[in-house]
């Protein structure tokens, strides 16, 4: 299948913007095969998501190019990109390697159209001990409380020297310090093992099997300073019964991490996902 070439954009909500961009696209000989939009009445500002193509010569440079007229006209933040400007990824990971082993599947089968730079974690790669990264890259980066700070700098070396567009915390048990967030805003998601709010710290599904819970959920967020607490961009729930025992609700729990995660990150690599303040716009398929 052929990827489109897509645009995003947000500004404040007024006339002309979808009419003014349409006819645009058109002159300059592309064909628009998707297109999703959202006014938020809370807080003004328009969202909206074009998905390209040209029946004729490639005009791409030729739009993007041009488009800052337009953008300055209406106000907007915007991103145009090309289906060959693939988002490069850098996966950090623990010892808990499902969610790893699940995005790589994706990653080689073509299901997630990414530049796979690399994979980091705290512990040893022996640790991965199911993980076949098949010439993948993979840096250890060892932390303790003394060398967090370190830890962090070389982390951030890394994300500069590959020139990272997104960073995956696949089961990455580390808390990031706020200047490492601040580094990674609008570009790191994160899984929680949690259908937000609920269950945080040690043992989550034990405290969720000692509470006789019904269902059980998992999360996909932009990271920010506020732990768990960043845009939200996908979730999901499974129901469960008194016959669960907590390893059911953990066997049951990865599944929904390794979905919710991989839908949100096919959301991202496609330019599905826009920050609007502390949520999300969200044009899933």
């Amino acid at each position: 299948m052929t990827l489109p070439y897509t645009l995003t954009l947000s500004c404040i909500n007024h006339p002309g913007i979808v009419a003014d961009v349409a006819s645009y696209l058109a002159k300059n000989g592309a064909n628009i095969v998707e297109a999703a939009q959202f006014d938020d009445p809370e807080t003004g500002r328009f969202f909206m998501r074009l998905a390209f193509n040209f029946l004729g010569d490639d005009h791409f440079d030729q739009i993007k190019n041009g488009f800052s007229d337009i953008a300055n006209t209406h106000g907007m933040d915007y991103h145009l990109r090309s289906p060959k400007e693939k988002k490069r990824v850098l996966i950090l990971v623990s010892k808990f390697d499902h969610c790893l082993v699940d995005l790589l599947y994706r990653y080689r089968t073509g299901e997630l159209p990414m530049e796979l730079v690399g994979v980091a974690g705290n512990h040893p790669i022996e640790v991965l001990n199911k993980v076949d990264l098949q010439g993948i890259p993979y840096t250890h980066l060892p932390i303790s409380e003394e060398t967090k700070s370190e830890q962090e700098t070389r982390l951030k070396e890394l994300i500069t020297k590959n020139d990272v567009d997104l960073i995956i915390l696949a089961r990455y048990m580390q808390i990031l310090s706020d200047d490492m967030s601040e580094f990674v805003s609008g570009r790191c998601i994160n899984i929680h093992h949690s259908f937000l709010p609920g269950f945080k710290g040690a043992k989550p599904y034990h405290q969720a099997h000692e509470r006789g819970v019904k269902l059980i959920g998992a999360t996909a967020h932009f990271v920010t300073s506020d732990l768990d607490e960043g845009p939200i961009i996908e979730q999901d729930v499974e129901r469960i019964n008194h016959f669960d025992s907590p390893d059911d609700l953990i066997k049951k729990g990865r599944d929904i991490e390794r979905r919710v995660l991989a839908r949100a990150i096919s959301y991202y690599l496609e330019d599905r996902v826009l920050l609007n303040g502390s949520k999300t716009v969200v044009f899933s398929r």
